[in-house]
């Protein structure tokens, strides 16, 4: 088992910037691949990013390409998203999860196996 805990969430301004923080219990073959996604109130879990154990690796949606960056300290089993220009539209909660599945496009939910509680996002207008 592997557990996930998120933090870094909180309520920011418009424009404002978050950096989001997923410690990993340990590090196994199952935390190879860690990925964000985010499910706002009463929409479904949106994928956001992904990356290997190497920042080359990282892939985005494009809803945030250029805004949100992931990347890992893969020694220390951390994974973070940094968050600039942030939206109202980002209002959601933040999920980290953890897999085993390396893609060379896009990942979905099934690639994760492992997911953390979540942690709250609140852009205001």
């Amino acid at each position: 088992q592997v557990q996930l805990v998120e933090s870094g969430g909180g309520l920011v301004q418009t424009g404002a910037s978050l950096r989001l923080t997923c410690a990993a219990s340990r590090r196994s073959y199952d935390t190879i691949v860690m990925g964000w996604f985010r499910q706002a109130a009463g929409m479904e879990r949106e994928y956001l990013a992904a990356i290997g154990v190497t920042d080359s690796s990282a892939d985005y949606a494009s809803s945030v390409t250029g805004r949100f960056t992931i990347f890992r300290d893969y020694a220390n089993n951390v994974v973070y998203l940094q968050m600039n220009k942030l939206k109202p539209e980002d209002t959601a909660v933040y999920y980290c999860a953890a897999g085993s599945t390396l893609s060379s496009g896009s990942y979905a939910q099934d690639d994760f196996t492992y997911w953390g509680q979540g942690t709250q996002v609140t852009v205001s207008s």
